[in-house]
């Protein structure tokens, strides 16, 4: 049997940090509902922090790991 190579062009990733609201929309959920996955683990593509004495925590959901879980990607607007 032979065996199939496929290839793919990446996009043009940058490590741009996602929005959560333009995760959420591409995926068809909730602002929320991203960010408790994310903070539960079940969401793998992207990073939570919390610092001990906050109530807040941070997201960092780079463009290739956003892209490798759901497929979604948008590169970055050219400045003008």
């Amino acid at each position: 049997m032979a065996e199939k190579i496929y290839q793919v062009e990446l996009p043009p990733f940058t490590g741009r940090n996602v929005p959560i609201i333009e995760i959420a929309k591409a995926i068809g959920k909730d602002p929320q509902y991203v960010r408790v996955g994310l903070q539960q683990g079940i969401l793998n593509f992207g990073y939570v922090l919390k610092l001990e004495d906050s109530k807040e925590f941070n997201y960092y959901c780079p463009d290739r790991k956003v892209w490798e879980e759901t497929g979604y990607f948008r590169p970055v607007e050219m400045a003008v």
